[in-house]
């Protein structure tokens, strides 16, 4: 998308966005609802930059990297929630859709299959580890 018509308002990659990391995080998931999810990603490697510590960006950066089909840079940011808390089936789940999505299918299967495991009651987890089992299967025959 060329930066003149980006809908973070104007703000190019370089530029520092106005207001606080609160407002570029609000901002941020305002875009990702609104399907803009490249310029998600810009706001919000950006407020996770300035606050690294913060889940609730780091897993917005991670579903904005995945909607803009940047599959490997949210392996990377589902993999580093991961790291912090290895109990988090949605982002084991997630790392596991965009592994998918990158063509790295075991690890697509390993993650998915511990969101699973952490919640097993969950139909939608349950469906895409199927989905990439079968398509493993596939293309292995």
């Amino acid at each position: 998308m060329p930066e003149a018509s980006c809908p973070a308002e104007g703000a190019g990659a370089r530029d520092t966005p106005s207001g606080g990391v609160y407002e570029w995080y609000r901002r941020g998931l305002e875009l990702l609802a609104d399907r803009h999810p490249d310029a998600a990603a810009i706001l919000l490697a950006r407020a996770a930059e300035a606050e690294p510590g913060s889940r609730s960006i780091r897993e917005a950066l991670a579903r904005a990297q995945y909607d803009a089909h940047r599959y490997r840079e949210a392996i990377t940011s589902f993999a580093s929630l991961i790291a912090t808390n290895p109990a988090d089936d949605y982002a084991q789940f997630g790392l596991g859709l965009a592994a998918s999505r990158a063509g790295d299918l075991a690890l697509a299967v390993e993650h998915l299959a511990l969101a699973v495991a952490m919640r097993p009651d969950s139909a939608h987890y349950a469906r895409a580890l199927r989905e990439v089992r079968a398509r493993q299967t596939r293309e292995s025959a």
